[in-house]
């Protein structure tokens, strides 16, 4: 069957979004995400500078897209990881998520940095990058979800003071579970968001060797936080 002018346009449209986008992300490897330019990309791929506006409007519209992009990648190895672990512990269930996040972290060091590490001067991530970043952190919530139905979650009270915060919190974001848990899971999502990007920008350099163990280790305290029995460590 022939295919239709619309139809080879549509394909031809998409694969050259996917080459810009792929130079993009090697010159966020190169150069960082503050250099990103738009007519640099349209240079190296034989592109009439103007022509590329046609595909990201403006630098920060290609920006979000690899952003978007980025945080669907990490969310579904997190999600495959979830899915993966079914019928364990919610401690390993746990830890098997962390890791995968973290394998994917190590894998692409330069996209984890574009989510995760300093703003990009001059740009401001719009609302559609919340369902994609949210992913990776539900994909966790998940977890603890699962945890409270089975009656696996320990939940420490908070802090009289706390109390409305995370009352606040927890009907953002987790409004099926206890309001204590709001707050402990955003404070193990910051510390763990931490402890992978002080390994990805190469802080543990001659403080940290045994970094699959220390890793473990530190996980099962964050599943211990969130009021998880933490899985056990090898």
């Amino acid at each position: 069957m022939t295919s239709t002018p619309h139809g080879a346009r549509a394909r031809a449209r998409i694969e050259i979004t996917a080459a810009i986008k792929e130079e993009a992300r090697r010159r966020l490897a190169e150069q960082g995400a503050a250099e990103l330019s738009l007519r640099a990309v349209a240079r190296t791929l034989g592109m009439a500078s103007s022509a590329i506006y046609r595909y990201f409007p403006s630098r920060d519209d290609l920006l979000t897209a690899l952003i978007i992009d980025a945080y669907d990648s990490l969310g579904e190895a997190a999600e495959a990881a979830l899915k993966a672990s079914e019928g364990a512990s919610a401690g390993e269930r746990w830890t098997a998520v962390c890791e995968a996040i973290r394998g994917w972290a190590l894998a692409h060091p330069h996209e984890y940095a574009l989510i995760y590490g300093s703003p990009v001067p001059g740009y401001a991530a719009p609302a559609t990058t919340v369902p994609a970043a949210a992913r990776v952190g539900f994909a966790l919530i998940d977890v603890v979800r699962d945890a409270h139905r089975t009656g696996e979650l320990d939940v420490a009270p908070v802090p009289a003071d706390l109390e409305p915060e995370a009352a606040r919190m927890a009907a953002d974001f987790v409004p099926d579970l206890p309001p204590a848990v709001a707050p402990a899971c955003v404070a193990v999502w910051a510390q763990l968001l931490g402890l992978i990007g002080f390994e990805v920008f190469g802080q543990f350099t001659r403080i940290v060797e045994e970094r699959d163990a220390f890793f473990r280790h530190t996980v099962a305290g964050l599943a211990h936080t969130v009021g998880l029995r933490p899985a056990a460590t090898h």
